[in-house]
């Protein structure tokens, strides 16, 4: 069987059907029944107003997220989908900081589901740095289905790199 790198540490009968799909050809049809439609968020200043009212609906107490863009730099294969950096600056006598979200360029032709689950991920570092329980229980608070879209979503990526 092929090596299906995105989904490492699924049970292997997921991995069997995924794999048995992506042979007959048949991956791409089956993910675009299930995700028949695709976002229009493809500028920064849409995304950034994208992210923006996801967190004010539910961290609204959250630190600011100063940028928010797509990132040509991330690539699934080096690892990254999105990154929250926070960048703390000594300006005078005070320390600034500010947020920053980086969300891989190729969400921009993904179905809205894989690149809301991709921003519920970043936002939840606002809180959470680490990927601990809190962290997965504060995902699944915004986005209920987190765990199955990531799922899908790395089974996607596949997809798109065999396509």
């Amino acid at each position: 069987m092929t090596t299906l790198h995105y989904l490492n540490g699924y049970p292997s009968a997921l991995l069997e059907r995924i794999h048995t799909l992506l042979e007959q050809g048949q991956l791409g049809t089956w993910l675009e029944h299930k995700y028949p439609t695709r976002h229009d968020i493809q500028t920064d200043k849409a995304l950034y107003q994208y992210v923006a009212e996801l967190k004010q609906r539910y961290l609204k107490n959250a630190p600011a997220v100063a940028k928010v863009q797509f990132d040509n730099q991330q690539h699934p294969v080096k690892g990254t989908l999105g990154t929250n950096t926070f960048v703390a600056r000594v300006q005078g006598g005070k320390l600034k900081s500010k947020n920053e979200i980086r969300i891989a360029a190729l969400f921009r032709d993904a179905p809205e589901e894989f690149l809301r689950m991709i921003v519920v991920h970043e936002l939840s570092h606002l809180k959470e740095k680490d990927h601990n329980k809190a962290f997965y229980q504060l995902c699944c608070h915004m986005e209920p289905d987190y765990h199955q879209l990531e799922f899908d979503m790395r089974v996607w990526l596949t997809w798109r790199e065999r396509a």
